[in-house]
């Protein structure tokens, strides 16, 4: 670490330089991707806002001005301090403090009257008790993941400062080697869909983006990502960026911690949260079943606290050579598009994974606009000319309709969802036609991590659609809180569901790959008067896709043995409702991409719907376009 000490004394040099004495500068260090500045007299630096602008843009380095442990007030007076500065009618939950990086975590249901006009409360907050306020809005739904992972970075906050300091080191050092080449290798997820994982390196860095796994298959070979390529090497990667909380990209993750990488992860905040749920959730769901177990649960404690958060639009440095910016995908909540910056401005490239290139009920379009961008990889899961969706209205009113037409024969719903997107989308569009007496009104039972995964949605309203928040916040209307929603809370409620009045049911896994969809699919399957609506990809080899066939009988495993089942109730699929774009909207977005790409990359979708996208848009925009295969490297520069 001695070449990046000497960037830190250089950095250390410039920025005492230029501040004023009288701030009383106790220590700069290097902490994640942010150089820290510990003063004893920090309000002189945060009320200097240009001095500390400038002085990062001349450094090319974000800086976090935090307060000197000796000057700020114990933990008991400065919680007096917050009561009496934020007036009442700010509804604080809760006050919380990490001391070894100065900050105070203050939670609220009207977080506006905490940081106040032009963030005057703030201040004053700041310069009457000397930690750095952090604000956030209390949830209408408490979500017990959020809890948790708080605790684990709270209760292990010093574990996490060296963890920052340890990984600023490795960021800032001194770049040995001229970036003159750009390679990508597809670990997973090219001419598939499942098992995400992009590998790129240049002579200096290696970042691997998503590490997903495969739930529609059984063998490792075709499970997980080929980290078993000479490409790919554990001890010398830099990071990785996870673009959404689903396992088919970031469910294999914590396999990394358990052999040896120590590493940071960025994503969003709501991502983070997210995916923690959902690995801890494929623990859970895979030990029920007697399935291997890739990692433990430890190894998804060390994951949260490796995981940067960082929001939209925010410019971060991962390596000395490559910088990342995340964007709004469209496709779950907090989902990205990860763009990098790569070398001295040698070359730009944008993975667009997952996305949505049209307004949905729940999210604003996915980010079609980049400052640069030489190189563009996006998916192409409904890739084929027939895969066009009908409007959101088309859709909406179709699902009404099997709906209607299912609880007035006296029959049950069934619809396996995946619990983070596409079920919050079918939420909202549910309590809407409930609310209009479209559909009757009848109980909507939530199964599986639905619930949770809801709650963290109410969690971080930042990452919702512009309508959906003026609804909620303005109009005081959340489609969440409706009482149509019911939490099932175990296989006795189930019990009683089933033998029950008509009722819609939301269950996981969307796939039906395991989880109560699968057992409620068992239950219900031979009554004809129940519908089962798939609204959601069926991955190949999942038992989703089988039955999506419309066959009449099916074989499914218990206990080791194979049992025949017949299907009585009715199989639909409404499509429209998918977080992914179709055809049209593909076409739509390579076509605005802006820069318009040198090269197109064609991944995430089936072989044949990858290979018919790229030879369209080879066609279409005139520019190099390839489907990339599984082991595949591709030089860029």
């Amino acid at each position: 670490m001695l070449i990046s000490q000497e960037t830190l004394n250089e950095i250390k040099t410039a920025i005492l330089a230029k501040t004023p004495p009288s701030a009383d500068i106790t220590e700069i260090e290097f902490e994640g991707p942010e150089v820290a500045v510990y003063s004893r007299n920090p309000q002189i630096l945060v009320d200097n806002g240009e001095l500390v602008k400038n002085l990062a843009k001349d450094l090319r380095k974000r800086i976090v001005i935090r307060s000197d442990p000796s000057v700020r007030k114990d933990q008991t007076k400065a919680t007096n301090l917050v009561k009496d500065l934020v007036p009442e009618e700010a509804e604080i939950s809760s006050i919380q403090f990490d001391p070894n990086i100065g900050e105070i975590l203050i939670e609220a249901v009207k977080p506006g009257l905490v940081i106040g006009k032009n963030g005057a409360t703030l201040r004053k907050i700041t310069s009457e008790t000397f930690w750095r306020p952090n604000v956030s809005r209390a949830p209408p739904l408490e979500s017990r993941i959020i809890k948790t992972v708080r605790d684990i970075l709270f209760k292990n906050s010093e574990e996490r400062k060296k963890i920052l300091r340890k990984v600023g080191r490795r960021i800032h050092r001194k770049q040995m080697f001229p970036t003159e080449w750009v390679r990508v290798t597809s670990l997973g997820g090219y001419r598939e869909v499942g098992r995400s994982a992009t590998l790129l390196r240049t002579p200096e860095s290696s970042i691997l983006i998503d590490c997903g796994v495969n739930v529609g298959r059984n063998t490792t070979k075709d499970m997980f990502p080929r980290l078993d390529t000479l490409e790919f090497s554990i001890v010398n990667l830099d990071a990785v960026v996870i673009t959404h909380a689903h396992l088919d990209h970031c469910g294999f993750l914590p396999y990394l911690y358990k052999y040896g990488y120590e590493g940071p992860v960025y994503t969003t905040k709501a991502t983070s949260n997210l995916m923690t749920l959902l690995q801890i959730d494929y623990l859970d769901v895979a030990k029920k079943e007697g399935k291997m177990l890739p990692y433990a649960s430890k190894d998804v404690r060390d994951l949260v606290l490796h995981t940067i958060p960082l929001s939209y639009g925010e410019v971060t440095d991962i390596s000395p050579d490559v910088r990342l910016t995340l964007h709004n995908a469209g496709h779950i909540l907090g989902s990205a598009i990860v763009h990098l910056h790569i070398g001295n401005g040698l070359y730009n490239l944008a993975i667009a994974q997952d996305f949505k290139y049209r307004h949905t009920n729940l999210l604003d379009p996915a980010v079609s606009k980049f400052p640069r961008l030489e190189a563009l990889f996006m998916e192409s899961t409904y890739g084929n000319p027939q895969d066009v969706m009908p409007t959101n209205k088309e859709a909406e009113t179709h699902l009404m309709e099997i709906i209607s037409t299912t609880l007035n024969r006296g029959g049950k719903v069934l619809v396996p969802v995946l619990a983070v997107g596409r079920a919050q989308e079918l939420q909202i569009v549910l309590e809407s036609l409930m609310a209009k007496g479209m559909i009757p009104k009848v109980p909507i039972y939530l199964d599986g991590m639905i619930s949770e995964a809801t709650a963290v949605t109410t969690c971080h309203p930042e990452y919702l659609s512009r309508k959906l928040r003026e609804k909620i916040f303005h109009v005081g209307q959340n489609p969440f809180l409706a009482e149509c929603f019911h939490k099932v809370e175990g296989r006795d409620e189930r019990a009683k569901i089933i033998l029950g009045d008509p009722c819609i049911i939301l269950a996981t896994s969307g796939m039906m790959t395991g989880g109560p969809s699968v057992e409620y699919f068992d239950k219900l399957s031979g009554g004809a008067k129940n519908s089962l609506i798939f609204v959601s990809y069926q991955g190949e080899g999942s038992l989703g896709r089988k039955v999506q066939k419309n066959v009449n009988e099916i074989t499914v495993m218990e206990k080791g043995h194979a049992r025949v089942l017949k299907i009585e109730m009715e199989i639909h699929t409404v499509i429209g409702f998918s977080g992914h774009s179709d055809r049209r909207e593909l076409l739509n977005y390579a076509r605005k991409a802006t820069p318009r790409p040198e090269k197109l990359f064609l991944i995430h979708g089936e072989k044949s719907k990858c290979i018919s996208l790229a030879s369209t848009l080879h066609k279409m925009l005139k520019i190099e376009t390839k489907a990339p295969d599984v082991l595949e490297t591709i030089r860029l520069v």
